[in-house]
């Protein structure tokens, strides 16, 4: 884990390592102002000296100046370090989390991953350059405040050791205690992250149902056990304060009480009682600082053991030693393919899966919902790998391609669509970066797109709202098929991608397809039995398995279960999972 955290310090390692170096140089600046004190008291008030008096103030003020200086360059570095490397930790987490597999991203929630890229980070920012700044400065001062204080008196000095100790000892008490509860908190964010998420993404569901009340109950819930948490760790932390205020008061009448005795048996001056004095409220003071730190690192080394997680954390799927970039057509090949979520789960979602498509041909899916629909035209473009068998595509194995150019040969339409913030030509150049306008226009006639984007005012320059909220279903899910299209694929999917259009839409997009791009294998998973009527063939899925594959005319001859979708459905008396 402190590797990998680590390896993201890279360009920020010169401010990484000047910032502890201005510290100790604040350290000596502060270290020597109380000694410059007793000068003053013992030599320039005690011998009436005005000389001395200013000449040692003027070194006071340098010497103040210069601890100033250190302490706005410790600063200084100390905030380019640790927002650089904040900076490159999330740059590292997004840049792993775009080479998951599907596999990948369902092991972390996309609440957690919002928790380990902000509060998280934040929380290991604030860390390292508390750990810059104090961890050197704090023991350093210390260590110096204490030699100091031997050399002007050890036996004053040992009452600092004894003080020492037992702050040390309690302090290590009361951080162990608080490192369980520092742990679970981050797992709690993860829980209010994700009511949040749900509640925006499905706001529209929520005020249709009138669940206000349910969702703030749950949010409140979420947010109760984070401070819940947060209480318990902070009862142990602030019993810290007032055991070192008494320790610190305790020390402070003790110095004085031996150090009075000691003057009067001149065995003391008055100025090095007081430089004492200074040395114990700062290594006092010191010694807090340091359990601060503790505290720091105890709550963000959760917070880094998750960073560490998604930088970590390994795709899959993998591209072979020598992967083929070209793909020869659009044929498809199911060799005995089986296929589990968890490779360690008892029963696959697909079981012996046999399947020779042609390139160019329209193959229709039914199913009812769970008989793996999506799962089996997943497997194509590689979003996840076979657990048994083999998926072959153009001739060849979909594991010896080049992952990026095998997509980039299979568009895939998903049950989900989404849309980006930007304008309507933004959206469709995910298809092709480098469409024309009269590509990305073809692109939409073909979907059946250009219809209702010409009645925009701003037509292809709508600006489209994050999620596609200025849209409607139907046209959401045309302006996805369009943005496909743009790929020029050789395999089409379109999983349930015209359920929001109505069936004469529905009908118009199908039609073009074949006329307009003959050449390229098209996959339609639809509910109505209407989408697929058309196709050359059609494969009937049932709980994981093939009960079919034929053209449409011999399945309503010898399938019982495309027959009973096609007579309830054409009959009106029914939909398809009934």
């Amino acid at each position: 884990m402190i590797r990998t955290l680590a390896g993201q310090i890279r360009e920020f390692k010169l401010p990484s390592i000047l910032t502890p170096l201005a510290m100790i140089g604040e350290v000596i600046c502060e270290m020597v102002i109380p000694l410059l004190m007793a000068s003053i008291v013992d030599i320039g008030i005690g011998g009436g000296n005005m000389g001395h008096i200013l000449a040692t103030g003027a070194k006071m003020v340098a010497v103040a100046l210069a601890g100033l200086f250190f302490g706005l360059m410790g600063g200084y570095f100390g905030s380019m370090a640790s927002a650089g490397f904040a900076r490159n930790l999330r740059k590292a987490m997004f840049d792993n989390i775009q080479t998951y597999s599907f596999a990948n991203i369902d092991k972390f929630s996309s609440s957690g991953l919002v928790t380990r890229m902000t509060t998280d980070v934040t929380n290991v920012q604030n860390s390292y350059q508390m750990l810059l700044r104090m961890s050197f400065r704090a023991p350093m001062s210390m260590i110096v405040a204490l030699i100091m204080s031997f050399i002007i008196s050890p036996r004053i000095a040992s009452i600092y050791l004894v003080a020492v100790f037992f702050l040390s000892i309690f302090m290590a008490f009361m951080m162990t205690r608080t490192t369980k509860y520092f742990r679970a908190v981050f797992e709690k964010y993860d829980k209010l992250n994700e009511s949040v998420q749900e509640n925006v993404r499905a706001i529209r569901v929520v005020k249709a149902y009138v669940r206000e009340d349910y969702e703030k109950d749950r949010f409140r819930r979420a947010a109760d056990n984070i401070y819940q948490m947060f209480v318990r760790a902070e009862k142990n932390i602030v019993t810290v304060m007032p055991v070192m205020q008494g320790v610190v008061y305790i020390v402070i009448l003790t110095i004085s009480w031996v150090g009075a005795h000691m003057i009067v048996q001149n065995s003391l001056t008055t100025g090095n009682l007081m430089s004492l004095l200074t040395y114990c409220m700062n290594i006092l003071m010191n010694l807090m600082m340091i359990s601060m730190i503790f505290v720091m690192l105890t709550m963000s080394s959760a917070s880094a053991r998750r960073i560490a997680e998604v930088i970590e954390e390994k795709s899959t799927l993998t591209n072979p030693e020598n992967p083929v970039m070209e793909m020869a057509d659009g044929s498809i090949e199911f060799d005995h393919v089986d296929f589990a979520y968890n490779r360690e789960s008892d029963e696959p979602v697909l079981k012996d899966i046999c399947l020779s498509i042609k390139s160019g041909e329209s193959i229709g899916i039914i199913g009812g919902t769970g008989s793996a629909k999506s799962s089996l035209v997943s497997l194509i473009s590689r979003l996840y790998d076979v657990t048994k068998g083999a998926v072959r595509v153009g001739g060849l194995d979909v594991r010896d391609y080049d992952m990026e150019a095998l997509r980039n040969q299979v568009s895939v339409v998903l049950q989900k669509n989404v849309l980006f913030s930007g304008t309507i030509y933004d959206n469709l150049r995910w298809g092709n970066r480098d469409a024309t306008d009269e590509q990305c226009r073809e692109a939409c006639r073909m979907a059946c797109a250009d219809e209702f984007i010409e009645q925009m005012p701003d037509g292809y320059e709508t600006y489209i709202e994050q999620g596609g909220s200025n849209v409607s279903g139907g046209q959401k899910q045309r302006l996805c098929i369009a943005r496909a299209l743009l790929k020029k694929p050789r395999i089409l999917i379109l999983d349930d991608s015209t359920s929001a259009c109505d069936t004469a839409t529905d009908a118009r997009i199908h039609q073009a397809f074949d006329t307009m791009i003959p050449d390229t294998t098209k996959l339609v998973i639809a509910q109505r039995i209407s989408s697929v009527m058309n196709c050359d063939r059609i494969i009937v899925m049932d709980n994981g398995r093939v009960d079919g594959f034929d053209t449409p005319e011999r399945l309503l001859a010898t399938n019982a279960i495309y027959r009973e979708v096609y007579e309830s459905q054409t009959g009106g008396h029914g939909d398809f999972d009934n």
